[in-house]
């Protein structure tokens, strides 16, 4: 094996994406001195995203002051790659559910601080940002992040106002004309690997609202708020947004993307494999790693696992699943490019259990894999 490439996502709960990366490069190292290997920490556009997109491709981290879900200031972060002209911002960065801690409420929290990160990034001279969706507090439909560009909304009184979840259901119009001419001209890509529609019973407000604290009458509350937003949206900006799938995510700043900054919804993992321009990277490669920490049907949809498959099957180049865990159902998996699937757990243990020895299940598969792969080659 000359040339491998390491691709997996993190294993929730006990590994990191990067962390999964050290330890089957040092096995890889120990069987093949010589192999080449080349190491593409993944993040689902949560929290670890900006990290994992350094670790692959270089650049720095950027720290700014923006207000929190509270309106209230706090040191955030993104990233800016190497290539000086594209940025990475998590959302929950500033505006995540951690940030609140006691004070769950969906109906007053903001994603102002997430319009900020952009707009701070559009000064500096970025042509790109990625914004990653995931973790958040908050239920605005976005309309926080908008006016921290410029976007003015009004209510039926003709008063300007910052929208938060509760005061959806006040707004009237909407005003674009006054958004910071950089933000137009900057390529905006979310990533979103949930396919939830903006409101309904599948939307933002009833599958994500409880989980933010909002009770039963809370979460009716933000789903009118939405339908009215949805509606303004299309009254005023000419965007349908009604039936998008993944406009739903983040407390529908999915839809507040595509509404206020013209972005495109993008799986995770296909902006991570164009960001690091995975096509050429594979090109001499032997074999590809990937994996995540359960491997069921919802893989099947997307995912990290299937997306790197699909590429590597363009190639004729083979993939290696590693799992925590793989329930049944996944044949259709080979057919998408899977070469072959190996869970890390030893023994029939309980999860609370096996996630304290994953670090060395991990180890002890990734070696016997590559015993494997070493035997067939010399004979």
């Amino acid at each position: 094996m000359k040339k491998a490439v390491l691709i997996p996502d993190s294993f929730k709960g006990t590994l990191s994406s990067k962390e999964i990366c050290s330890i089957i490069q040092k096995s890889i190292n120990n069987h093949y001195p010589q192999c080449q290997v080349v190491s593409i920490p993944v993040a689902d556009g949560g929290e670890g995203s900006v990290d994992c997109f350094l670790e692959a491709l270089g650049g720095q981290k950027i720290f700014e002051t923006v207000k929190n879900p509270y309106f209230e200031d706090m040191v955030s972060y993104y990233g800016i790659l190497s290539d000086c002209e594209t940025a990475i911002i998590e959302m929950a960065s500033c505006a995540g559910l951690p940030l609140v801690e006691d004070r769950k409420d969906p109906t007053k929290t903001t994603t102002y601080g997430v319009g900020q990160l952009i707009l701070s990034a559009a000064r500096k001279g970025c042509k790109k940002i990625i914004v990653g969706l995931g973790g958040s507090s908050t239920n605005d439909g976005g309309c926080g992040a908008a006016v921290a560009t410029g976007v003015k909304f009004y209510n039926h009184e003709g008063n300007e106002f910052i929208p938060v979840g509760g005061t959806l259901i006040d707004i009237a119009s909407i005003d674009l004309s006054q958004q910071f001419e950089l933000i137009k001209n900057v390529e905006i890509i979310t990533m979103c690997d949930i396919d939830n529609p903006m409101y309904g019973k599948t939307g933002a407000a009833h599958i994500f609202g409880p989980q933010k604290g909002a009770d039963a009458l809370m979460v009716e509350e933000l789903d009118n708020g939405l339908i009215n937003l949805c509606e303004v949206i299309k009254n005023c900006l000419g965007k349908y947004l009604d039936n998008i799938p993944g406009s739903g995510a983040a407390g529908a700043m999915g839809a507040g993307m595509i509404a206020f900054f013209n972005s495109k919804l993008q799986m995770g993992i296909e902006t991570v494999l164009d960001t690091v321009s995975f096509d050429d990277v594979i090109t001499d490669c032997d074999m590809i790693f990937t994996g995540e920490g359960k491997m069921d049907t919802q893989s099947l949809r997307g995912k990290v696992v299937i997306g790197v498959a699909k590429r590597a099957k363009k190639k004729n180049i083979p993939v290696t699943v590693i799992a925590g865990g793989v329930e049944e159902n996944i044949k259709e998996a080979y057919e998408m490019g899977v070469t072959s699937v190996f869970t890390i757990n030893r023994l029939p243990q309980d999860f609370q259990i096996s996630r304290l020895n994953s670090r060395e299940n991990l180890s002890e598969t990734i070696d016997n894999i590559l015993r494997l792969i070493k035997s067939i080659n010399n004979n």
